[in-house]
């Protein structure tokens, strides 16, 4: 689902809910989850683990047939109410050039059907 918000950021946001894979820098572990919101600076995800601001990641974000893989930070955590899960902000911090070519034509192509 895209649907753009009304907050005011520094890249404009919309709404996306796709897969979304989280690996820590430096863990094995990989955490499957899904996306809530997406820009060009970043991801607003859900994940069923704490993840503490400024720990580096990696991401796998799905852009319906195209994939990106940038390296975050987290920026914010904030848990859900009586669950287990937490709502993580992440910042791209690097990524391959081309791969940030494809965010940006995704979200141009989504926010003009707006």
């Amino acid at each position: 689902m895209l649907n753009r918000t009304n907050e005011s950021r520094r890249s404009p946001r919309i709404n996306f809910s796709g897969p979304l894979s989280c690996q820590v820098r430096g863990s094995q572990e990989v955490t499957n989850t899904v996306s809530e919101d997406l820009s060009a600076s970043g991801v607003k995800f859900i994940s069923g683990e704490f993840i503490p601001p400024n720990t580096p990641v990696m991401l796998e974000i799905n852009l319906l047939s195209q994939v990106i893989r940038p390296i975050a930070q987290i920026v914010w955590s904030m848990p859900f109410p009586r669950q287990d899960k937490f709502h993580l902000g992440a910042e791209f911090l690097e990524w391959d050039p081309q791969e940030k070519k494809r965010l940006n034509d995704f979200l141009n192509m989504q926010l003009k059907q707006q």
